[in-house]
């Protein structure tokens, strides 16, 4: 009997369709489809599980959970995730375009600037040899190089991704203390770029120093685009390599970043992280869609008409600083930042006389309203530069310097936001006027 026949059989009883699905179950889910005649409903998981969401006013933060993508991104995200394909093959090409990209001659993605740093210092640690690679982080009696100088100004907390593979910091001031800490085990020089105006030792003499002993450089750029020329910048300077994250400006996965610099420091890098799962960086994955994501954001990102981009923040600046700054006590500076998270960023001050609120209460009121609102703190970039506040407590930043003074960007911001933003502050600064 043809499967045509039999299926005329059936009646339609209750039943009828388990005994199908039983007989053909590739028949259940185009019955499921065909019978419920709705297509499923879009869940927003933010309001299911109570999440919290709003407008940022602050920047791309880690503990803000960075950028919003571009839709972009996420289309390429969703589009690649319903095929195979071999990872080693997917960072190979995209390597490859990434590499032309930024000036470099090799390049890989990442999970974010961190992991660039650990697998950095694990490829030069180990070069192409499988042996040291398994041994990493054990680096007694291997042969292998420990130790990783910067200067004493340019030691933050995210040098310990540097302390995973083993090695230790050794920390100077001066030229001649860096020759002096330079021996035999001596792995890397490595400089922090948002903190390059407080250290004596600048971008070209420390790779000119690195090339002299031969020692390899690398600094950290973390939070430094724009202007998008750095994503190229200190590869034309000559550091053997250079880690940006990827999910803050370029506006890719927060889960992503990239290593790019010399080619056999990119390869070694890739030994020491997955697919292979006998290194110290396997748990720094990153999937085909987040890696083919982070392409088509900087893509995306080097098309930018970055111009127009700056002409659009500062129009929205303006927009809320036009809003505030007649409200008697209150005092407006437009800034932008030297060395990280450079754009323009309005500060607002008030007189405690006139306006009775602290930066704390404003800050809190603004969080607690409708719609949500997180803006930023003088506390916050005065602090960037010493420990990188990227990752910071929130509660530990309220008590920093400059905690009742409150910093607004809009980069981050959605079309609009800018007016809502405004609004409330004008809301907050009246409610509280004496």
């Amino acid at each position: 009997m043809r499967r045509r026949d039999l299926i005329k059989l059936i009646p339609a009883t209750p039943w009828a369709g388990a005994l199908l699905a039983g007989i053909f179950p590739w028949s259940q889910s185009r019955a499921g489809s065909v019978q419920g005649g709705t297509t499923a409903r879009k869940r927003n998981l933010f309001k299911e599980l109570n999440i919290r969401t709003f407008i940022n006013a602050a920047g791309t933060l880690t503990y803000m959970t960075g950028c919003l993508m571009q839709d972009e991104v996420v289309e390429t995200i969703s589009s690649t995730s319903k095929d195979f394909c071999m990872l080693d093959e997917v960072q190979d090409k995209v390597g490859e375009r990434i590499a032309k990209m930024v000036h470099a001659e090799a390049a890989t993605v990442t999970s974010g600037a961190f992991s660039a740093l650990t697998m950095g210092l694990a490829g030069l640690l180990t070069g192409m040899d499988l042996k040291r690679v398994e041994q990493l982080p054990h680096l007694a009696g291997t042969g292998m190089k420990s130790e990783v100088i910067c200067q004493k100004s340019h030691d933050e907390r995210y040098n310990h991704a540097f302390l995973n593979t083993g090695c230790t910091m050794v920390l100077v001031e001066t030229v001649d203390e860096l020759e002096n800490a330079i021996n035999e085990k001596t792995a890397l020089m490595h400089f922090l770029n948002i903190a390059s105006n407080h250290g004596n030792i600048q971008h070209e003499e420390w790779v000119a120093l690195g090339k002299k002993f031969n020692v390899p450089t690398s600094i950290d750029i973390a939070a430094d685009i724009p202007p998008a020329s750095n994503l190229w910048k200190f590869n034309e300077m000559g550091f053997d390599f250079v880690c940006v994250s990827g999910g803050k400006a370029i506006r890719g996965p927060q889960s992503a970043g990239l290593l790019m610099g010399k080619k056999h420091i990119i390869s070694a890098a890739r030994l020491n992280a997955p697919p292979r799962g006998f290194n110290i960086a396997r748990g720094h994955k990153v999937n085909k869609e987040e890696i083919l994501g982070m392409y088509v954001a900087l893509e995306k990102y080097l098309a930018t008409d970055h111009d127009l981009e700056w002409k659009s923040w500062e129009t929205g600046i303006a927009q809320i600083e036009n809003v505030i700054k007649r409200i008697p006590g209150i005092t407006t500076e437009v800034f932008i930042p030297e060395l990280g998270n450079i754009t323009p960023t309005l500060t607002i001050a008030w007189d405690p006389r006139q306006i009775k609120l602290t930066g704390k209460a404003l800050r809190e009121n603004l969080r607690n309203g409708n719609p949500s609102i997180e803006a930023g703190f003088e506390g916050l970039p005065l602090y960037a530069n010493q420990a990188g506040s990227d990752s910071i407590d929130p509660a530990i930043a309220e008590t920093l310097p400059g905690k009742d003074l409150v910093n607004i960007t809009v980069w981050m911001m959605k079309p609009g936001e800018e007016k809502i933003v405004a609004r409330r502050l004008h809301e907050e600064f009246t409610k509280a006027s004496v």
